[in-house]
């Protein structure tokens, strides 16, 4: 088994003032750990402000903003949780594109505790499956999300955890689910071959079951 799966791939990590601290700096170390190529994306230049819950916490760098960095340029997303950090990124319209050209494009996007509320003001969580910090289960359900209390919920290209007292499985799933990013968005949104072949079939037995019973009412034979 590879140890560095993620050789190659950049990761954009989306996340403003008030980011949990341990949502963003745990799961980024397991992505570098793997070989993954990580960047802090925010909404302003510098450094923004970590929390550890209530408590201030680090100064983290920021290494683009909103404003200078282009989804294509990266492979996945991740959306940290914290109470104020989602906030701030909910009211940016910016920031809600980012995120919609990540999904549009079927790229892997994980989402921790707080982190789906940026999801919900993007439009995209209808007919999700996903979980969250308890306290945001209202919000996804009133958004049309399909709220699951998981500690790792995956649904085609998002993967989802409910907070810090899950990220050893957050993390774990984080790595499998950005390994497999090249076919997350076929899973969720193409049916397997052989569906797509059976149904074929199925469709043309119907077809021709109907232009028999034609004929035959008019008198004739159909063509063989």
């Amino acid at each position: 088994m590879a140890t560095r799966p993620l050789e190659g791939v950049r990761v954009a990590i989306l996340a403003a003032d008030g980011v949990e601290q341990v949502e963003l700096t745990r799961p980024r170390k397991r992505l570098e750990d793997v070989g993954a190529e990580v960047e802090v994306v925010s909404l302003r230049p510098g450094r923004i402000r970590a929390m550890n819950l209530l408590y201030p916490g680090r100064k983290i760098p920021v290494d683009r903003t909103v404003f200078t960095a282009d989804p294509d340029d990266y492979d996945a997303l991740l959306l940290p949780g914290g109470f104020v950090n989602p906030d701030f990124l909910r009211q940016s319209k910016r920031a809600l594109n980012f995120v919609r050209r990540f999904d549009a494009a079927g790229k892997p996007i994980a989402a921790l505790c707080h982190g789906p509320w940026v999801l919900v003001s993007a439009g995209l969580v209808e007919g999700r499956r996903l979980t969250s910090w308890p306290g945001i289960r209202d919000d996804v359900v009133n958004a049309g999300g399909l709220w699951e209390d998981k500690a790792v919920v995956v649904d085609g290209n998002w993967v989802s955890s409910r907070g810090p007292h899950d990220l050893w499985q957050f993390n774990r799933a984080l790595v499998e689910h950005f390994g497999a990013r090249e076919d997350a968005h076929e899973r969720r949104y193409m049916l397997p071959v052989g569906e797509l072949v059976a149904g074929g079939l199925a469709l043309a037995a119907v077809g021709y079951a109907l232009t028999r019973l034609r004929a035959e009412r008019a008198g004739d034979e159909p063509e063989r």
